[in-house]
């Protein structure tokens, strides 16, 4: 096992309790920042069509990366052509697309809706009330991606609701209050999860006694399994193939599991507890191995699974905690490419100090970090990185294992901490008050 220190310079902290509780807060609300078509069983669910298509919460293969190429590699001189700018609302869900429309999550008129607009014009197509307005003290609206499984939508709100929707025209096809019916507690700072859809199958984390993890069926809307104890965290699952087999990896507010995604019969469990559950960030697969991350000055390790029997072991590869940690995902999945991580690294508690930095992934080394970058999230697409900040502005960042090397940057849009959506050379963002569409195709 490699214990990797390094030297990182870092901010002040506050001791105050209400201080700490309030900018931990913020950092835990930010899921996206807390849905892909129907697969065959123990199969990652696969988009539909083309490379037009970011149908869940981190993509097609929930990784934060597309496969799309022939994007802006020089910055243009009025910066990347605007294509439409539509009003949105509150709320921190993502933004999913495919087959042409566009769907995220929003609360206005005291209601959380589902919103369709057409992802050519921005035009509305259709809207669906899926719960009552949802306020938190430290931000309002659902936090959750949907994910867009063949001819359904699936949706989960602010207080836990996990909702069914047809995909043409938003009628709600089945719906249940998850954390009420399991006799849970809804998360501090909301329910975060974006669902995942594994066969026939959609998966969320509840945080219920015996139910931190829950799956239904897609089609009927009936109880499957549930799994786990631990309190839900404000990270969302993925389906990775990990130690020799494909399983559902679950970062819960206490530990992080494996799951069989037919049963979730529990293979592993690893501990890692953090202040006020704040496990934010989706696990990566990084060759067979699970590499998980979290903020709050508490760092990242990359986990081998050991097969005995029917269960598996858990070893840890390398390790990087504490303060001067390599890499702390505050509410941000790092991208994987050619073996290494881009990721923000966020000092202190829920601080105002963030790096951008690349790691080397299996020995947990840094290879450069851009000190001071600021708080913003990211996605990857034709060795780039595309990244939202919340300052509005859109940088984009040749992803270079050798220094860092930026393309350009403009403010687009108002402060944000969603990752873009990338589909059919249209880079799409939001913030509470609206949806932009940016053509970033290579002229």
């Amino acid at each position: 096992m490699i214990h990797v220190q390094t030297k990182t310079s870092l901010g002040h902290r506050r001791t105050d309790n209400w201080y700490l509780r309030r900018t931990t807060l913020v950092c835990c609300l930010m899921v996206t920042v807390s849905e892909c078509t129907a697969a065959p069983p123990q199969a990652a669910a696969k988009p539909q069509g083309d490379k037009a298509e970011w149908p869940q919460f981190l993509g097609p293969q929930r990784n934060g990366i597309s496969t799309e190429t022939k994007l802006l590699d020089s910055w243009p001189t009025k910066g990347p052509q605007e294509v439409w700018r539509t009003a949105g609302g509150v709320g921190m869900s993502g933004l999913s697309i495919s087959r042409g429309r566009l769907l995220t999550l929003i609360q206005k008129d005291g209601q959380q809706w589902l919103i369709a607009k057409d992802a050519q014009s921005g035009e509305s197509i259709w809207q669906t009330a899926i719960a009552p307005e949802y306020r938190n003290q430290m931000g309002n609206g659902p936090r959750g991606t949907p994910a867009i499984a063949g001819d359904q939508v699936f949706v989960f709100s602010g207080e836990g609701i996990l909702a069914a929707a047809n995909f043409n025209d938003g009628k709600i096809l089945w719906s249940h209050n998850v954390v009420k019916e399991l006799q849970g507690q809804p998360a501090e700072y909301g329910m975060a999860c974006s669902p995942l859809v594994v066969g026939d199958q959609v998966i969320v984390t509840a945080g219920a006694p015996q139910a931190t993890v829950v799956a239904y069926e897609t089609k009927s809307g009936k109880l499957a399994w549930t799994a786990g104890d631990d309190v839900a965290g404000y990270s969302s699952p993925a389906l990775l193939n990990v130690g020799g087999r494909p399983q559902i990896v679950v970062y819960t507010g206490s530990s992080v599991l494996g799951l069989t995604p037919a049963s979730g019969t529990v293979l592993w469990r690893h501990p890692y507890p953090t202040n006020f559950d704040c496990n934010i960030a989706t696990p990566l697969d990084v060759k067979g191995q699970v590499f998980i991350s979290s903020g709050e000055n508490h760092g990242s390790t990359l986990l081998a699974l050991k097969l005995r029997g029917n269960k598996f072991d858990v070893e840890e590869v390398w390790t990087s905690q504490g303060a001067s940690s390599v890499l702390r995902n505050e509410w941000q999945t790092s991208i994987l490419l050619d073996g290494h991580l881009y990721g923000m690294d966020n000092v202190g508690g829920a601080g105002p100090v963030t790096h951008l930095t690349c790691v080397n992934a299996a020995t947990g080394e840094r290879v450069w970090q851009k000190t001071r970058f600021g708080k913003g999230n990211l996605i990857a697409a034709d060795g780039k990185l595309f990244i939202s900040m919340m300052s509005g502005e859109l940088v984009i960042v040749r992803a270079s294992t050798s220094k860092y090397d930026e393309i350009g940057r403009a403010v687009v849009i108002g402060s944000t901490r969603q990752a873009p959506a990338l589909a059919g050379g249209m880079l799409y963002l939001r913030d509470n008050q609206e949806i932009i569409s940016l053509d970033v195709r290579k002229k």
